[in-house]
């Protein structure tokens, strides 16, 4: 016998061999039905595989994270079988769940596929899903899997195998589909019930350049068909919301050929939006005592070294700029950390002086893939509203919960309701992709989780998602569609004080090491307007759009009117235009909604002999007559003192 223990922390004895299937169906037939994978000893199983000694388990369902990575990452493997029954001879790439659902990428060789494709793609999926195929695991030692791959002539599973170490390796069968992979998998395809092939892309083979493009199939899977519905009405309703669209119509930004890919154009109201939210975190920063400082664009090379995000990143960077220096090179700055080093540095500070508080709205640059641009959300230059506190370790826990103070206010002004927290700790199985002493990390990662739990935030751990250098603290906000973002991020850094030599003055008159805390509320700019306009539509609250007022004078007899309107509201720093255009005064008001100007002013013979203006809001509509005090007083009481 073996004892398996709950979540709950409860007991039971099975004997050895037992399953995950088992353990579930002595608890109810209903969990039974609906379960889909097992966690054993925190790893990952399938429910047929035998657990064979003492162990903590956790059943997965449809509802758990877990759940739907077992189902997407079957569903993958189904795709491949399909594809490969369909068109013969093809090579397979990888093929994992991703957030939404899974991709597959192959190698079709002689054969070419497109979207018009996915519906016979689709049938032979669900053929496969109706023969209720089981997912069988199979182990054998790496050199008769080379040995497999390299007669079946599949250079990419080679490829894949020669990085694995020593020892035996996994594979799945799906009918007469072989797949190398760890799992798990379902127990069979039955479990699948709906499925939809989305996408088609291409992608070079492990993500090189230089290498092969392979094409990319994305899909998604459900339990229910009525899941799969709402999932598609989601997805139509994501399309009108594309920030590119929006973003676009709303003449927001614009991007370049001759400028660059994944390099923005903020044009005049995408600027005015972007300044109006500076404006907004300038205003709380100087609330909690931050300073301003500004660093340039570039910096040598050598910074870089000394921080360790070259060692780290310098693959993802754009290459240096050579000097006609002999051996000097300099690079475009993909990160503002190193310079806000070297700005500390510029003052011998004592322990009174503690913390300090340096903000930048820096621009940093990093060479994306061009496969992985997309739009604001992924871009090669970007603007982080980044902070760097240098604290003394007895400060670290009360200045970390100031700045979740800060992300907690900024997601309420902007109506970021639905969020939840990650701890993001080191993976202590990997210790070579990290920086810094074992002690350190501990005092760091035990500051995150004290502030966390004193400030009552419920908490996920995900174990190897820290910085290089420090655990951070990330706030995944689900925007209105339900869909997941990363924008704020709080760090501990006990690492590049040490490899920058920071100091400040004890109170025992001695030199110290500072704690640092990067933090950066919005993220970046650029991905944080990306899901604001889709959060909100493009319908930004009146203190953040670029243009909150209109004046529609309904014939050109009434310009002089409109201008005299537009100059009191500029007093009141109103931001207003007029349309002069010679239309109908109801496309005027059509194409006012259709910009999404919170306020419409309409004004006539009656207004301008009254002075008065007629008032609509947007997507509401008459609101009625008011004097240019009372609007501009509806204005102040909406917009409050949040600028």
């Amino acid at each position: 016998m073996i004892k398996i223990r709950l979540p709950d922390k409860s007991e039971k004895e099975f004997p050895k061999g037992t399953t995950g299937i088992d353990i579930a169906k002595s608890i109810s037939e209903g969990l039974a039905r609906n379960v889909l994978s097992i966690s054993v000893n925190g790893e990952l199983w399938d429910l047929h595989r035998p657990i064979n000694e003492d162990a903590d388990i956790k059943l997965h369902t449809w509802d758990d994270k877990e759940g739907k990575a077992t189902m997407w990452h079957s569903s993958a493997h189904i795709m491949a079988a399909a594809i490969e029954e369909l068109y013969p001879g093809t090579k397979f790439g990888i093929g994992p769940d991703v957030e939404n659902g899974f991709y597959y990428d192959i190698d079709l060789g002689e054969h070419t596929i497109s979207s018009n494709d996915f519906e016979k793609i689709e049938k032979k999926i669900y053929e496969i899903i109706k023969r209720k195929e089981s997912f069988v695991r199979k182990e054998m030692p790496k050199a008769d899997a080379l040995d497999y791959y390299t007669k079946k002539g599949d250079e990419y599973k080679v490829d894949l195998i020669n990085d694995l170490e020593d020892g035996t390796i996994s594979f799945y069968q799906t009918g007469n589909f072989t797949d190398l992979c760890r799992g798990p998998h379902l127990p069979d395809t039955s479990k699948i019930k709906a499925i939809k092939l989305l996408s088609i892309a291409g992608a070079y083979w492990r993500g090189d350049e230089s290498r092969k493009q392979l094409t990319r199939l994305y899909g998604i899977s459900f339990p229910k068909q009525k899941e799969l519905t709402a999932y598609l009405e989601m997805l139509e309703e994501a399309k009108k919301r594309d920030h590119r669209k929006i973003g676009k119509e709303l003449e927001l930004f614009a991007f370049s050929p001759s400028v660059g890919i994944g390099l923005p154009l903020w044009l005049p109201k995408g600027a005015m939006l972007r300044e109006n939210l500076e404006r907004f975190l300038k205003k709380v920063q100087r609330r909690y005592g931050y300073e301003p400082v500004i660093s340039p664009h570039i910096g040598n090379k050598n910074l870089f070294i000394t921080s360790g995000h070259y060692e780290k990143y310098g693959k993802d960077s754009f290459q240096p700029i050579q000097t006609p220096a002999e051996g000097e090179e300099f690079m475009l700055k993909p990160m503002n950390c190193p310079h806000h080093c070297e700005i500390f540095k510029t003052k011998q500070y004592s322990y009174k002086d503690m913390p300090v508080r340096l903000a930048e709205f820096g621009t940093v640059y990093r060479y994306e893939q061009s496969g992985e641009i997309h739009g604001l959300t992924r871009v090669r230059g970007f603007t982080q509203d980044d902070a760097h506190i240098f604290c003394r370790p007895d400060q670290v826990k009360e200045e970390f919960i100031k700045v979740i103070d800060i992300v907690l206010l900024i997601f309420n002004s902007l109506d970021f309701k639905d969020y939840s927290v990650q701890i993001s700790l080191k993976d202590p199985e990997n210790s070579e992709k990290y920086i810094g002493t074992p002690e350190n990390w501990e005092k760091a990662e035990k500051a995150i989780i004290e502030a966390v739990e004193e400030k009552g935030l419920e908490a996920y751990i995900e174990v190897g998602e820290a910085a290089f250098y420090g655990p951070k603290l990330d706030f995944m906000v689900k925007d209105a569609l339900g869909r997941k973002w990363q924008l704020g991020t709080i760090q501990v850094d006990y690492n590049l004080p040490e490899r920058f030599e920071l100091e400040y003055i004890g109170s025992d008159n001695q030199k110290h090491r500072p704690v640092m805390i990067h933090r950066a509320p919005f993220g970046s700019m650029e991905r944080f307007v990306a899901v604001l306009i889709e959060h909100c539509a493009g319908n930004f609250p009146l203190w953040l759009a670029p243009e909150q007022v209109i004046i529609l004078p309904i014939s050109e007899k009434y310009q002089n009117y409109a201008k005299k309107v537009l100059n009191l509201l500029n007093n009141y720093e109103i931001r207003s235009l007029i349309d002069e255009r010679s239309e109908k005064t109801g496309k005027k008001i059509r194409d006012a909604e259709v910009s999404k100007i919170p306020y419409m002013l309409i004004v006539g013979e009656k207004e301008e002999n009254s002075g008065n203006v007629s008032v609509r809001k947007h997507g509401e509509g008459d609101l009625g007559t008011f004097t240019i005090e009372e609007f501009a007083k509806i204005i102040k009481d909406e917009i409050g003192d949040i600028l």
